[in-house]
């Protein structure tokens, strides 16, 4: 239903980030430059030789030179990277891609930026609150959902609970399985 996908501004709910978090740099591999780097999204499995990524809070423009899979984690080749030392000062650094160079979701798959924030409202019709956080429990999303007397509400983001999301209307319209309220 929803895919974590870190942006700058994931705070601001609702608003469309410029950038997206697509991986993370762990440290540098070997002597010559490579970077060992943890995924953040599936977007940056997508990245081909030449492509523009930026780094960092400053959002460094940098041009890859190559990745390629490291058991779980994936290797990554700088142009201007060739030493160990070099690839030591990016430690830490985000990778991110300016969002209007990020390929659509498939349909009925959102951006979390795009769920935090929307209204709540059961199939009868019972405003239920506002998302106020996405939890990512290995088997499904669950939305965290907080009402006005602080009360809060979680919905498993599955096809029985999740009826309709409406960014248009700022509204996900929900069906309550028995469990799920007191």
């Amino acid at each position: 239903m929803s895919t974590r996908e870190p942006t700058e501004g994931f705070g601001a709910a609702r608003q469309q980030p410029s950038f997206l978090a697509v991986g993370r740099i762990v440290r540098p591999h070997g002597i010559r430059g490579a970077l060992l780097v943890a995924p953040i999204s599936e977007q940056l499995l997508g990245l081909n030789a030449g492509a523009e990524i930026r780094l960092g809070a400053d959002r460094t423009p940098m041009i890859l030179l190559e990745l390629r899979r490291h058991g779980s984690r994936w290797l990554l080749w700088l142009e201007g990277i060739d030493s160990r030392e070099r690839a030591e000062d990016l430690r830490g650094q985000d990778i991110a891609l300016p969002l209007a160079d990020v390929p659509p979701l498939p349909e009925g798959t959102f951006y979390y930026w795009q769920i935090m924030g929307l209204r709540v409202v059961s199939d009868e019709g019972t405003a239920l609150g506002t998302i106020v956080d996405v939890l990512e429990t290995g088997a499904n999303d669950v939305y965290v959902v907080r009402d006005e007397a602080g009360e809060e509400l979680l919905l498993p983001a599955i096809e029985s609970v999740i009826l309709e999301v409406n960014l248009e209307e700022d509204e996900l319209k929900v069906h309550l399985i028995p469990g799920l309220r007191e």
